[in-house]
């Protein structure tokens, strides 16, 4: 079951300031959301929160009729502003590691490594890959494993 993403009345804050009170969303599936703000907004925050990864202050994150626990373990990524590759493995390895971890399949990841063109970079160690290959090989993580809600901050940054 895919699940949709809905707030009510959320609220968080961060080290004593309040960022957003009253947020309201309803994002069914196939629907997308751009989360726009200044620096320093609350948009990293929201996403965390999402994902479980920090607390609200107040309101509801919800997923329609799929459990949150199950929703945030096996139906969701976040790909955070820092990619989270291991510098010393190849991008192969990492790859391959990630989409283990995550669930994914073979085929999948083969498939995600053709659609973003990564075949040239997969005995390269991530080190050395550029700052834009480094985020395509994050985003294959993504396809390889695939779930059905994503979080991604900062998504046109390379």
């Amino acid at each position: 079951m895919t699940p949709s993403l809905h707030f009510e009345d959320l609220s968080l804050s961060r080290g004593g300031r309040r960022l957003f009170s009253g947020l309201e969303l309803h994002l069914e599936s196939g629907q997308a959301c751009a989360l726009t703000g200044a620096n320093g907004s609350g948009k990293t925050s929201l996403l965390r929160a999402v994902a479980g990864l920090c607390a609200i202050d107040s309101g509801h994150i919800t997923f329609g009729a799929v459990d949150p626990a199950a929703a945030r373990s096996t139906g969701l990524h976040l790909l955070g502003h820092l990619d989270g590759l291991k510098i010393s493995r190849t991008a192969g390895e990492e790859l391959v590691f990630w989409t283990g971890w995550q669930g994914g399949t073979a085929s999948a990841m083969e498939a995600a490594v053709r659609r973003l063109d990564l075949q040239r970079l997969l005995d390269l160690e991530v080190r050395r890959l550029s700052a834009g290959q480094r985020r395509r090989l994050a985003l294959a993580r993504l396809l390889s494993s695939p779930r059905p809600l994503w979080l991604l901050d900062e998504p046109l940054s390379p």
